[in-house]
């Protein structure tokens, strides 16, 4: 088994090196940036000569494109602010000397945040699926949360995927920010609509399944701050899909004339 490794970026230089650097094993690099302004390309050139530069399409459409663009079927995917561990790089190795049945292998990964590895709040073990035959699997998701579907017998890997996200609370803010806008934007061209309800029931659950029922409480601070950035998030989400209802007219409401 021969795997290529994919990689996309935008303005990563603080966690480039690292991310390639833990890609050594692979058989080669593929890297697909989406115009960073930084150093993020200069970095990736001490690591790779498979550099490609293109607008930004959407995750699973870079993605896809980046797994077009390898030597080999076996795809291994990473984002620029994980790692593999040592564990999950063994295994690996051990895969390329064997013959599998499997369409794709999923692996757990443990995020570190706030200064600690989160094992709880619904953050652990947070199963990914990366290494996959391209011939039999593919990026889905428009929007946000992308993932592979694979037609196969899928299998799982024992080693973690090391994920190094946000630095602090103010990052987490912005990214939270971010991603609830691709979210809702989602939910609303698949016909999802927001109400009074949900807005104001659904992060309530949202905090209490990750504290609570998920043991978020056993995370001291950290675990505080997941599980309510977990109903930030909900509450976030489920009110920019009113707006945009509201902004549409679909909901009767004066920001309607706004709008035109």
């Amino acid at each position: 088994m021969k795997i290529s490794a994919t990689i996309i970026t935008r303005n990563e230089e603080r966690n480039v090196a690292a991310a390639l650097r833990s890609l050594a094993w692979a058989d080669e690099i593929i890297f697909v940036d989406s115009e960073s302004e930084d150093r993020t390309v200069e970095i990736a050139r001490e690591f790779t000569d498979k550099i490609f530069i293109r607008q930004w399409p959407g995750y699973s459409r870079q993605k896809n494109f980046a797994a077009e663009q390898a030597a080999n079927d076996w795809i291994f995917n990473l984002d620029a602010d994980e790692r593999l561990s040592d564990a999950l790089i063994a295994e690996i190795q051990q895969l390329k000397e064997q013959t599998t049945d499997a369409a794709a292998f999923e692996m757990p990964r443990k995020t570190f945040y706030l200064g600690g590895w989160i094992r709880h709040s619904g953050w652990y073990p947070d199963y990914k699926l990366r290494l996959y035959d391209r011939r039999r699997g593919r990026w889905r998701g428009d929007f946000v949360h992308e993932s592979v579907e694979a037609d196969g017998k899928i299998k799982r890997l024992r080693g973690n995927l090391l994920h190094y996200t946000v630095m602090n609370s103010s990052e987490h803010h912005e990214r939270l920010d971010r991603y609830t806008s691709l979210a809702a934007e989602e939910l609303y061209m698949k016909g999802k609509r927001a109400s009074m309800v949900s807005i104001l029931f659904s992060p309530m659950t949202a905090f209490l399944r990750s504290y609570i029922f998920r043991l978020g409480l056993m995370e001291s601070i950290p675990g505080l701050a997941t599980s309510y950035f977990a109903a930030h998030y909900v509450f976030l989400r489920n009110l920019k899909l009113w707006e945009k209802g509201a902004y549409s007219g679909e909901t009767g409401h004066p920001f309607r004339r706004m709008a035109t």
